[in-house]
């Protein structure tokens, strides 16, 4: 199946037989990326078999595309797909000192009710 017109059918759960099918790919794949990329993180059912959620398959999607059609290393897409994600940012310097005066104001106030 190619990724450009691949699309994902409307479950919430796949089991690792749906995910290889979908993606093209042996099952010890798919879990030999799971091992590697830690965005992919399937539940375990009582039984012990991995289910994965829509969005590990769409990571898995990412994944297939980095190694197999733009040619990454492993660690080249894992490097790839840590840049891709939203990083969190950050309070400014300035902003975390304004912050920290202002909680040390709080905290005299405090200190001098209860003195």
């Amino acid at each position: 199946m190619n990724e450009k017109n691949q699309t994902i059918p409307g479950k919430s759960y796949f089991r690792i037989g749906e995910v290889s099918r979908i993606l093209g790919v042996e099952p010890h794949v798919v879990r030999y990326w799971e091992s590697e990329f830690r965005w992919v993180k399937p539940i375990r059912t009582k039984s012990d078999q991995r289910v994965y959620r829509k969005k590990d398959l769409e990571a898995l999607i990412n994944i297939k595309k980095l190694l197999y059609e733009e040619k990454f290393t492993i660690q080249g897409a894992r490097r790839q797909l840590n840049l891709s994600r939203p990083q969190k940012k950050l309070p400014a310097p300035d902003d975390q000192n304004r912050r920290l005066r202002e909680l040390k104001r709080g905290l005299m106030v405090i200190r001098e009710i209860v003195s």
